[in-house]
């Protein structure tokens, strides 16, 4: 046969390869078996041999390979049979095979070393990795750029930080691979500065980055939320033309929501000219992550109007904001769709369902979902032993606690285990097991306790009326205790009447709110207290209707429903920040709200009913930047100049 039409095969076989086409593959390989000679030539084997393996058909493709002599066989068959072994995931048969082609004296060469080391990497096998390096001084290619970066690469997976190390600064050429490799070990290895640093140096030998490199470097900074480093990257990335690329795009997206910059996470969003399924997972997570959840569902729905696939990442965020907002009916919607694409066993989006549901409120579906879940994991243990805490089922939270631990299932309880235990203790008023498991936190899973932990603890003693032994437990912390510690602790003076506790506890209390200025928009629901805040604005909107209060509406749309328009104004930011304070400013104590804008009628009338439906004493003030009003829970309302 001419050897154009024997050429012309061989570019079939490598179009199968790239389009992932077994029929195009196997209709070619029949067309050779009828057109060329037997045996085929070399090259026609080895691509045989190399569409098979890349199309995961092992058996094929050992097949081909037993039907070419030895003597034929070259490192291009072996390296095209381990290549496609490693990028299908048959790690250990790749192995396997490098093993045979060894014994068949075949030497491996450059691009044979980087896959069998990549095979090392996944399996966490340091001790075969060790024995290929040696192979590769033996063979004289370990100073090749490639095979010294892959190297490197196995030592740093399989946790040879000091090989790993000594590997790089032993290289004596370091190519872009190379350093790209560096920067994304260090930031798994959870060392962000050590890989910025990488990054600054790289620049400074010349080295010119790829998009791999900002995807990597923007994970450092937003790991260590690095906010100017991060913004800086960005403008490199301007600079060298990637900021358009839809990868580097993804990563700003992340970076900027991590470091709550959602505006800018946004702003890149949407100049994502085609943006793929990452693009919308990232930004409906940024959404969710930044309490904004009715924001992340309503991308949502704009992803699946755009033939975004319902994927697993995406599924499970949508279904953590519908959980933050307790939007049961977007999350029966959210759940539909996941059951619809065969995803709602996932393990990932079954705990999310778990979690949805329970934060819901709906523990019959809850306990459903959790039943019927083929595979749990730790994630999932814990939204179920969370939703029985958080609805005050405290019984049934500590019996699956013990069950978690139980021998059968062996589970590991992790920090997120004892809040929600510490929690249901108590709920239950279970002091003693409360401290026993706050003390087996150390003494049997050497987790340490967080803030979380102390203020369960705090409230479990405080609801038991230990308040002395509450406050002394509370010197015990090695930080200084939070809002939620001494509120927990001022709960329970007011309860019992420890009055000089609670003075204690109110002073410290107010400094730690006052040290923080909290600002609101209208309609923001993104304060990481805005179910609080929801919460009183209700019980206001509701004590105020029933004293007689009507809302004035001239100033809202005109083309809004008078619901609606009355909606429009209980979501002033005035209302929400008084809100705000009467929730976590302690009783007697002021509460100053600054506004940029004159106060409106409606809110200006609101504050006057405030001071007769709360159980407020002492002042309580409101300023804007034309007039300070003062609310007197005892002697009416007054205005004066500021």
């Amino acid at each position: 046969m001419a050897s154009a039409t024997v050429n012309m095969l061989a570019s079939l076989l490598q179009s199968a390869v790239s389009t992932r086409s077994s029929v195009v593959g196997r209709a070619t390989h029949a067309k050779i078996i009828k057109s060329v000679d037997f045996p085929f030539p070399t090259f026609i084997c080895n691509h045989l041999v190399n569409m098979y393996s890349k199309l995961d058909l092992l058996d094929s493709a050992h097949l081909m390979l037993s039907l070419i002599p030895a003597q034929n066989r070259s490192v291009v068959t072996w390296t095209a049979l381990i290549s496609g072994s490693v990028q299908n995931g048959h790690f250990s048969a790749a192995i396997h095979q490098f093993s045979n082609m060894h014994h068949d004296s075949i030497s491996p060469n450059d691009f044979t070393f980087p896959c069998v080391f990549k095979a090392c990497n996944s399996l966490r096998s340091p001790r075969t990795g060790r024995q290929l390096h040696a192979l590769a001084i033996k063979a004289g290619q370990i100073h090749d750029v490639f095979v010294g970066c892959s190297a490197f690469d196995m030592y740093s997976k399989t946790g040879l930080k000091e090989d790993a190390n000594k590997m790089f600064d032993e290289m004596p050429e370091k190519n872009l691979a190379t350093w790209n490799a560096y920067i994304s070990n260090a930031v798994l290895e959870g060392h962000p500065r050590k890989a910025i640093d990488a990054f600054i140096k790289s620049r400074r030998l010349g080295g010119e980055p790829s998009s791999i490199t900002f995807c990597v470097v923007l994970n450092a900074c937003s790991d260590a939320f690095y906010s100017q480093l991060g913004k800086q990257v960005h403008g490199f990335a301007i600079r060298y033309g990637y900021e358009r690329h839809v990868s580097v795009a993804n990563g700003m997206i992340d970076f900027y929501g991590k470091c709550r910059e959602i505006s800018s996470a946004r702003l890149v969003f949407n100049d994502i000219s085609s943006p793929n399924d990452v693009s919308w997972c990232s930004m409906v997570a940024v959404y969710e992550q930044n309490d904004q959840g009715e924001k992340a569902c309503m991308l949502f729905l704009q992803a699946m109007k755009n033939n975004i696939e319902p994927k697993d990442f995406i599924i499970s965020s949508v279904l953590s904001a519908c959980a933050g907002i307790a939007g049961l009916e977007m999350g029966r919607l959210v759940h539909a769709l996941a059951v619809k694409a065969c995803i709602d066993f996932n393990v990932f989006v079954g705990s999310a369902l778990v979690d949805m549901y329970a934060k819901c409120g709906n523990i019959e579906d809850c306990e459903r979902m959790f039943d019927e879940m083929p595979e749990r994991n730790l994630i999932t243990w814990n939204a179920l032993l969370g939703g029985y805490a958080h609805l005050g089922h405290a019984d049934m939270a500590l019996a699956l606690f013990e069950e978690m631990k139980s021998e059968k299932l062996e589970m590991v309880p992790n920090y997120v285990t004892f809040v929600s235990v510490l929690a249901a203790c108590s709920r239950a008023g279970a002091v003693k097991m409360g401290m026993g498991v706050f003390d087996s936190m150390r003494s049997r899973y050497g987790i340490e306790p967080g803030v979380e932990h102390y203020a369960c603890v705090v409230d479990m003693l405080g609801r038991a009326g230990m308040v002395e032994r509450a406050y002394e437990f509370i010197k015990t912390m090695p930080g200084r205790p939070t809002v939620s510690v001494w509120g927990a602790l001022l709960g329970a003076c007011k309860v019992y009447g420890h009055n000089e506790l609670g003075k204690i506890a109110a002073d410290n209390f107010w400094i730690s709110v006052k040290n923080s200025v909290h600002a609101f928009q209208a309609k923001d629901t993104s304060h990481e207290r805005n179910s609080d805040i929801q919460a009183m604005l209700a019980k206001l909107k509701r004590e105020m209707k029933a004293a007689g209060y009507i809302a004035d509406t001239k100033l809202a749309l005109f083309d809004l429903e008078e619901e609606e328009r009355e909606s429009e104004v209980w979501h002033h930011s005035e209302k929400i920040a008084l809100a705000f304070g009467l929730c976590v400013i302690p009783t007697g104590v002021p509460i100053r709200i600054t506004k940029n804008l004159r106060i409106c009628l409606d809110c200006h009338s609101a504050i006057k009913f405030v001071s007769g439906i709360t159980e407020i004493i002492g002042d309580r003030t409101v300023a804007d930047s034309r007039k300070l009003k003062a609310l007197h829970n005892d002697q009416g309302y007054s205005t004066f100049d500021a």
